[in-house]
């Protein structure tokens, strides 16, 4: 994970814990599915009640989590008895790769899961489409995951059931600061959200809805803690914010940094022009933007985060409520 999508230490090591609680949660699930499930009893009748398999599941998992999210969804579907096809995300596919090898090595059969990698447009269609699919599993942008909910909707010849999709799609996570919150756990929190995995992750703070009264402050302390943090090789111990995925990742960044700056003041990173010894940004600050703004309403995935202020409580969760997407948030109070 170091080494082919760019994860530091210490985040290539939270991606190893969470594919562990992946595998344990699934497979403790599915020994409490397999038992029968509890009905009222109907004099005269004799009634069952049990899941069953469903068949074939196309796995699609994304990049920013190439050992977690694909391991917890391709183990998902094998421990509740199903076959899968495992395309992994173009950018990693290596790891996905390794990941099998040790399925084959704990003794799943061959031919339970089947490693097919190779660009989504053209691998991922044909398996969404293929009359034989029962179920896709899939993470990543929106605009991906609406279109394979668009074509498994359509019915292919010889298909003899409707297809299921499982469709985790982006986000635009807000943190929201109260005015009596606790400053320096907030500005942390705020920190380490927007700028772990270089905020490639789609639970990533990239808005902060700040209370006015401590608006100055908590910009102040963020500023300056992302201003510490290390950019640079993942290999060495002592980077904080390592490469981004790739060169369109990069371009897309840069070009949204620029469109926030239009929009709001840049207080701190910011990168333009051609990648220097690596598709490197360092974590980037906007302050002073409207909640309706573009850096506030698309996902830019990237190490930004908008700082956004709020006149109350009150507002600031509509601030925060007022985005397209849907996917965690935080609140930083001391009023329960």
């Amino acid at each position: 994970m170091v080494f082919e999508a760019g994860k530091t230490w210490a985040e290539a090591d939270a991606d190893t814990a969470e594919a562990i609680d992946f595998l344990e949660f699934y497979g403790r699930e599915a020994e409490r599915l397999a038992e029968p499930r509890p009905l009222i009893r109907i004099p005269g009748e004799d009634n069952e009640l049990s899941y069953i398999p469903l068949g074939v599941g196309v796995i699609i998992p994304p990049w920013n989590f190439p050992l977690a999210i694909m391991a917890g969804m391709t183990s998902a579907a094998v421990a509740t008895g199903n076959t899968a096809v495992l395309k992994p995300a173009s950018p990693t596919p290596v790891i996905a790769a390794k990941f099998l090898d040790a399925l084959e090595e704990a003794g799943l059969p061959e031919g339970v899961v089947q490693f097919v990698p190779g660009p989504g447009r053209i691998v991922g269609d044909i398996l969404v489409e293929h009359p034989l699919t029962r179920f896709i599993s899939f993470t990543g942008s929106r605009e991906v995951g609406l279109r394979i909910n668009e074509l498994a909707a359509r019915t292919a010849p010889g298909q003899k059931w409707i297809k299921r999709v499982i469709a985790e799609m982006g986000g635009k996570d807000a943190i929201v600061v109260d005015r009596n919150a606790d400053l320096e756990q907030a500005a942390e929190a705020i920190t380490a959200s927007a700028f772990g995995f270089a905020g490639q992750k789609c639970s990533a703070c990239s808005r902060a809805i700040v209370h006015r009264d401590v608006y100055d402050a908590v910009l102040e302390r963020v500023a300056g803690l992302a201003g510490r943090l290390a950019v640079g090789d993942p290999a060495d111990p002592q980077t904080a914010v390592g490469p981004v995925i790739d060169e369109a990742a990069y371009r897309k960044i840069v070009q949204y940094i620029g469109i926030g700056q239009t929009e709001g003041k840049l207080v701190c990173g910011g990168a333009e022009g051609e990648p220097q010894g690596g598709f490197f940004i360092p974590p980037t600050v906007i302050e002073g933007v409207a909640p309706k703004a573009r850096i506030a309403q698309e996902e830019i995935f990237g190490p930004v985060v908008a700082f956004h202020r709020a006149d109350s409580f009150e507002q600031a969760l509509a601030y925060a409520n007022d985005t397209d997407f849907g996917l965690t948030g935080a609140v930083f109070s001391r009023e329960p």
